[in-house]
């Protein structure tokens, strides 16, 4: 496990000291406040509940953020309690204020992932493709600021698309009972 916990270090030190710079800081800074507390995912389905055609794809995407928020910002925080990296990696300078909480999984990275997948399921590509790239913009933005472990953003990410799949499945499911 040590080791492990000394390769998330590492690689967070290396983003620092070979990706972050000036042009882009803003803009990563910008892309990871989008998923703050679930804000453009959520403001993303209440558009879809309004257009018939997209309304499946709004409700599957608040189920897949509600479970994504209990199961991850609720349950696996607390019962993990990973701290945050800027706690135990020596040099790692964070990009934002200190968010609270414990670290594994990212529920940034979680929440975007479970509403991308839905979206990119149970809508056209050319909404599905740019939700799901924003996802991965979303988790990686977590590793740039200093505010998430690889690992946590890479658990919070496969956490996200499972909750995904199950919430589609169950739909599914109901729908031809």
């Amino acid at each position: 496990m040590e080791v492990l916990s000394n390769l998330d270090g590492n690689i967070l030190l290396w983003i620092q000291e070979n990706i972050r710079t000036d042009f882009l800081t803003p803009l990563v800074v910008f892309i990871t406040s989008l998923g703050n507390s679930g804000a453009i995912w959520i403001a993303a389905a209440v558009a879809m509940l309004f257009h018939p055609r997209s309304r499946k794809a709004g409700i599957l995407t608040l189920l897949a953020l509600l479970g994504s928020l209990l199961i991850n910002n609720m349950l696996l925080k607390n019962a993990v309690a990973r701290p945050r990296p800027w706690t135990s990696v020596e040099g790692l300078q964070i990009l934002i204020s200190k968010p609270g909480g414990f670290s594994f999984p990212s529920g940034h990275t979680s929440s975007s992932f479970a509403a991308a997948v839905v979206m990119f399921k149970n809508l056209p590509r050319k909404l599905g493709v740019p939700a799901m790239v924003l996802a991965v913009m979303i988790g990686l933005s977590r590793l740039y600021v200093g505010v998430h472990y690889p690992t946590d953003v890479l658990c919070g990410a496969l956490m996200g698309t499972c909750i995904a799949l199950v919430v589609c499945w169950g739909a599914e499911r109901a729908l031809k009972k």
